[in-house]
């Protein structure tokens, strides 16, 4: 079998780590990044095959890690990850190179088919996707992240009222 070099660039380094392990299993030669920086230093020297890259990292954009992949490597075969999907973003990550886009937490199974899908193939559907409230449940914490764990903040960008938002923000996650 081929060597399968495969750049996983994810600042959570569990996640990245378990990532890697679980590819390694699907036989991926695994080589983990967790910054813009070091993405894009190991794209330059290792030239992967395939890559595995999250939107937003630390220190910058994924995108960026992406077209440097591209310039070293055209034809690799490139899956967005990121915990804060929309629209903007998809598209921005497709016109950059990536060939599929897939939100957080993404199951190993949906990235492997992603990168083994061929030419114009689209990879089939996930086996078992985020229910709608699961979905919704990560936005709302994604974007309370981004304001800082402020509540009022929170409400006031996802057009809510604060009171209702603490409710949702009390229950347990949904599965």
């Amino acid at each position: 079998m081929d060597d399968k070099r495969l750049l996983i660039v994810d600042d959570d380094e569990v996640f990245l780590n378990r990532l890697g392990r679980s590819m390694e299993k699907n036989g991926f030669t695994p080589i983990l990044a967790n910054s813009v920086k070091e993405g894009c230093q190991k794209a330059a020297e290792c030239n992967p095959e395939f890559a595995v890259v999250d939107l937003r990292l630390q220190d910058g954009s994924g995108l960026e890690v992406v077209e440097t992949i591209r310039e070293t490597s055209p034809d690799a075969k490139i899956v967005m990850l990121t915990g804060y999907g929309n629209i903007a973003s998809a598209v921005a990550a497709v016109k950059a190179g990536a060939i599929d886009y897939l939100a957080k937490p993404a199951n190993v199974d949906d990235i492997v088919s992603a990168l083994n899908a061929t030419g114009g193939e689209k990879p089939s559907p996930p086996e078992n996707p985020m229910s709608a409230d699961r979905v919704r449940w990560e936005h709302i914490q994604r974007v309370y992240e981004l304001c800082d764990h402020n509540m009022s903040e929170t409400a006031r960008r996802l057009n809510m009222h604060r009171r209702t938002l603490q409710r949702i923000m009390a229950k347990r996650s949904p599965q």
